[in-house]
């Protein structure tokens, strides 16, 4: 922990247990990479995206989102996330499935 490794520790909800069986990946087209901060400031205001990264590819930004169902997830995609500024487009995958979650590996 003094090093920096180690980050803290967190207890891990089992989302679909409370009642979010909706996992879905976002990958978000930006007017211009100019408006990045702004974006994301105001994409931290929308608690159903758990994770948001700045990309290279074919997307600025690429998020996850976790969602009770599919109503809530179109509401959470065109009222809140489509509502932010710069944002020019979205395009969503739905995961069906997570295979692997876990930490790396120290060799």
């Amino acid at each position: 922990q003094d090093m920096g490794i180690i980050k803290g520790s967190n207890l891990i909800v089992d989302a679909q247990k409370v009642g979010y069986d909706i996992c879905a990946f976002l990958g978000i087209y930006l007017e211009k990479g100019s408006i990045y901060h702004e974006a994301v400031a105001e994409l931290k205001k929308i608690s159903e995206i758990v994770e948001l990264h700045y990309t290279t590819g074919n997307y600025s930004m690429f998020a996850k989102i976790i969602c009770k169902d599919t109503g809530h997830l179109r509401h959470v995609l065109n009222d809140e996330i489509q509502a932010v500024p710069g944002i020019q487009r979205t395009e969503t995958f739905i995961s069906l499935e997570e295979s692997i979650k876990r930490q790396i590996t120290l060799k």
